[in-house]
């Protein structure tokens, strides 16, 4: 018998909001978290805004200790850590000194980890200085500091791994947290991913030319999944935590339930069929739908609402054409799609696990959080489906089943089902 694995917890750091219930008022309102950042505009960016979490010092105090602050330049790290303990105290746990949890694992993902400190070490080591590199240069720069990082703090004893796949990778880390649990090899698994912010992060971006560069003075209308005039992602970062349990281990100790994982899948277009490094392989998007659906067991017509990748590029249209293929059903009954990314930008290796956090607030709150910036949805798309689909305004309706989504650089596809959680 396969364990039921549902949700306890959740915690994030997000570039329109930090803590869960700041995050859940900011998507009510659709309240955006892109600001013009001088920096760019000093480095000669074309695109001078971006999304930075906005972490105070009476934060960092509360996650790191002093001698945990000095020197601390990963930024994505700082995000992690704070998204990452937030949802372990949102699922009612403690950390106990000299205790070792052999039940917990931790898989936390991550692109590019640490890239300030990089850039410092660089400096450094060229000046023939490498003594004063600090003894935490290493856990600030290797991609598994994150899951090492909250690890330790939380004694984990179990699996502890950094994923990194892109733009999917905080999908596919709840989904391997998922089957850890599921497969009974763990009790509770903290997922989630994150992402540095920063030049030296989004600087290759900048020079492909993707990201849009006419709105450094009005940053707010900048990011425009579905639009007709969406010109390129913006870039941001943050991160998103997730508390996985087994039901047994909620049910135990009276914890929070948000909403329970029925399945999903993960695969690969292999960059063929139109799929390449930057491309999805249609065929490829809509079987990961199709077999997400398969694996949790649901069929499609009960599909409240989809959390899309949609990441305000010409994609869009395509992604759109994907959903449509995939689920096969009617275009008048079609469930609404969102995209958060009108609000926060493009967090990276971010996205899927602060969308994730996004998604099961819906269910938890009966609502589905409006499309920031769009005006007049993209001909190719109001071909495919209706307005109706899109909403342009937050409403309120009855959250059941929510398909979440994620698809990334490298021609990697995820997809999740979550629901409501019912005894």
């Amino acid at each position: 018998m396969q364990n039921r694995v549902v949700v306890t917890g959740m915690g994030v750091a997000a570039p329109n909001a930090v803590g869960l219930a700041n995050f859940y008022k900011a998507l009510v309102e659709m309240r955006s978290g892109i600001a013009f950042i001088p920096k760019l505009e000093k480095l000669k960016f074309s695109c001078q805004i971006a999304g930075i979490p906005n972490i105070d010092e009476e934060l960092l105090n509360q996650y790191f200790s002093q001698l945990e602050q000095k020197g601390l330049k990963a930024t994505g790290l700082i995000y992690g850590v704070i998204a990452g303990l937030q949802a372990y105290e949102d699922a009612k746990l403690k950390r106990l000194a000299n205790h070792i949890d052999y039940d917990t694992a931790v898989i936390f993902g991550t692109g590019i980890l640490g890239v300030d400190k990089l850039h410092e070490a660089f400096h450094l080591i060229d000046a023939a200085k490498v003594r004063r590199l600090g003894s935490t240069s290493v856990v600030q720069t290797m991609a598994s500091g994150i899951s090492a990082y909250l690890g330790g703090k939380i004694g984990a004893g179990n699996q502890v791994t950094t994923n990194s796949s892109a733009c999917t990778t905080g999908t596919e880390a709840l989904l391997m947290g998922y089957e850890r649990i599921k497969n009974g090899k763990a009790k509770r698994a903290l997922v989630g991913s994150c992402s540095d912010s920063g030049p030296y992060v989004w600087g290759g971006f900048d020079a492909l030319r993707i990201l849009p560069n006419q709105f450094n003075e009005n940053p707010e209308k900048a990011s425009k999944p579905l639009d007709k005039d969406a010109s390129g992602f913006v870039p941001s970062s943050g991160a998103g935590a997730i508390m996985l349990e087994s039901l047994t281990s909620a049910l135990e100790k009276n914890a929070t339930i948000y909403a329970e994982i029925l399945g999903g899948n993960i695969n690969s277009g292999g960059q063929r069929q139109g799929g390449s490094m930057t491309a999805p392989n249609p065929k490829s998007v809509q079987k990961c739908i199709k077999d997400a659906l398969i694996d949790a067991k649901v069929d499609a017509n009960l599909i409240d609402t989809i959390n899309g990748h949609l990441t305000g590029t010409k994609m869009d249209a395509l992604e759109i054409k994907n959903w449509y293929e995939a689920l096969q059903i009617h275009k008048d009954k079609f469930p609404k799609i969102n995209s958060l990314k009108g609000m926060i930008g493009h967090p990276l290796a971010a996205a899927g696990s602060i969308e994730l956090v996004a998604s099961i607030l819906q269910i938890r709150y009966n609502f589905v959080f409006g499309n920031l910036n769009l005006q007049e949805i993209h001909p190719e798309i109001v071909q495919i489906l209706p307005h109706e689909v899109f909403p342009k305004e937050s409403i309120k309706t009855e959250i059941t089943h929510v398909l979440k989504a994620s698809f990334g650089f490298g021609d990697v596809n995820a997809a999740v089902v979550l629901k409501k959680y019912t005894s």
